[in-house]
C-alpha cells in the first residue's frame, strides 16, 4: 500500500528564494549537481538526475507551493505516481520546506525518504554555506 511522506527543512534563505531556486532550471541544477528541466507553468515536464525522477508540474502559487507529480526510475511500470507538494514558508533569513509527498510505493519509500536529505536537503544546504 502507498506510504506518505513529511518532511520539513529550514534553510538559510527566504522563502522567496528557496521557491525562485527549486524552480529555476540553472539554480536547481546548481544545487543538486545534475541537469534539471522545470518550469512554473502547469503542465510543463520535470526530469531530474539523468531523467530518475520524472513528472510534471500540476500548480504553482508563486512563491508558495508546487504540486507536480512525481516518480523514480526505480518504481514498477504498474506504479501510479505520487504527488508531491511544497509549500513555503518563514522568514527573510531562514526560510522553511514543508514537503507531503503523498502515494509513495511501498518498495521505495525509505530510498525517497532518504533522498530527500541526501539529493536535496544536505546539498541545498551545501550550496547556501551551511555545513
Amino acid at each position: 500500500m502507498p506510504k506518505s511522506i513529511q518532511q520539513t527543512v529550514r534553510l538559510p534563505a527566504s522563502p522567496a528564494e528557496l521557491f525562485d531556486s527549486y524552480l529555476d532550471p540553472k539554480r536547481h541544477a546548481a544545487i543538486t549537481g545534475h541537469p534539471v528541466t522545470i518550469s512554473t507553468k502547469p503542465g510543463s515536464e520535470f526530469r531530474a538526475f539523468d531523467g530518475m525522477l520524472s513528472g510534471r508540474i500540476v500548480a504553482v502559487i508563486p512563491k508558495r507551493l508546487v504540486v507536480q507529480t512525481w516518480r523514480s526510475g526505480k518504481w514498477k511500470e504498474k506504479d501510479a505516481d505520487s504527488i508531491l507538494i511544497l509549500a513555503f514558508s518563514g522568514d527573510p533569513g531562514y526560510g522553511q520546506i514543508d514537503l507531503i509527498h503523498v502515494n509513495v510505493t511501498d518498495h521505495d519509500v525509505q530510498g525517497v525518504t532518504e533522498g530527500w536529505e541526501k539529493f536535496y536537503w544536505a546539498p541545498w544546504r551545501r550550496f547556501l554555506g551551511q555545513p
